[in-house]
């Protein structure tokens, strides 16, 4: 619930009203998955890119877990030609869990049935791919008329409290579209969509969240508002999918959702949230590789070999 004052209204007289508005609840989270994943050719050849694993989860576990644990349970996945196996692993897999118990592995069988009973999820296609928005426009009839996140998978973000849940806690009191931001080096800040923007107090801080004045999508570091980089987490509000029409495309000829969200801003507040984490661009080469090193150290069950391992290589 979120307390604002009004104190001016038309016509110069002035009041004091209080009114209170109540934030819808977010039950829903979309997660495109139909991009081509061209940075891991051959890889992803015939292999779904969000399928990678890190360890021994595949990197849409990941951000699906994150969903779950900030309390939405509702998934939609915007698939494409060749993502079968994504469905694949979210579905009961009869045959499977039928050899694990006939054989004893009840650890195993287990982690298979939480994979396929822990989340409701609906798949929706992309045709092409046409970015972002694009995506997150498909999932428009998934969605209705309420409040929904987005998340990235390429982005596995490590928290204490997930960043989707603490987007929500913003969303919650603004109620407002939210976007998960981090400070970039200048040199990379034409990898990602950029924000200007004014910090402003909430909850005793005045430097994690921002007002948004202004956004761009890969902007030159010369012409960058900020170095604060929209990073693969949104809290959103169904005027989007307006916005998301209204647009032309964008940066690569595509429908992008930084440019729909700078359409919205002509309307109602945005806000930006520099959440409190680690991020993983394990869209990335080297980023899928540090991740998947720093994610087995910290497994009980592997940290502690792994860690000798890498102590004996002469590096």
């Amino acid at each position: 619930m979120q307390r604002a004052t009004k104190k001016d209204r038309p016509g110069g007289l002035s009041y004091l009203a209080i009114v209170f508005v109540m934030a819808s609840k977010v039950r829903k989270a979309v997660f495109p998955a139909a991009g081509l994943g061209t940075r891991f050719l051959p890889a992803t050849k015939a292999q779904p890119k969000e399928m990678l694993p890190l360890v021994d989860k595949p990197l849409i576990q990941y951000g699906v877990e994150e969903a779950l644990h900030s309390g939405i349970q509702n998934i939609i996945i915007v698939t494409g030609r060749g993502k079968s196996a994504i469905e694949d692993h979210f579905d009961v897999s009869f045959e499977l869990e039928n050899m694990l118990e006939s054989r004893g592995k009840k650890d195993l069988l287990s982690i298979v049935r939480n994979v396929s009973d822990m989340i409701n999820v609906s798949y929706t296609r992309q045709k092409e791919a046409l970015g972002l928005g694009h995506a997150v426009l498909r999932a428009s009839e998934l969605v209705g008329d309420e409040p929904f996140a987005v998340v990235l998978s390429d982005d596995v973000i490590e928290a204490e409290t997930p960043c989707l849940r603490q987007l929500l806690d913003v969303y919650e009191f603004f109620c407002s579209p939210v976007v998960a931001v981090m400070e970039v080096p200048a040199d990379k800040i034409s990898s990602y969509g950029a924000i200007d923007a004014e910090p402003i107090s909430h909850n005793g801080t005045k430097d994690r969240v921002y007002r948004i004045r202004d956004l761009v999508e890969k902007p030159k570091p010369s012409e960058a508002p900020s170095n604060l980089a929209i990073i693969g987490r949104y809290v959103l509000i169904p005027e989007i999918f307006q916005s998301l029409i209204a647009i032309e495309p964008g940066s690569g000829s595509e429908i992008q959702l930084t440019d729909a969200l700078r359409h919205l801003l002509r309307t109602r507040p945005i806000y930006a949230y520099r959440f409190e984490g680690t991020r993983y661009d394990a869209g990335d080469k080297l980023g899928f590789l540090k991740a998947t090193v720093e994610f087995a150290l910290r497994r009980h069950d592997l940290g502690g070999p792994f860690r000798e391992y890498l102590k004996s290589l002469q590096l």
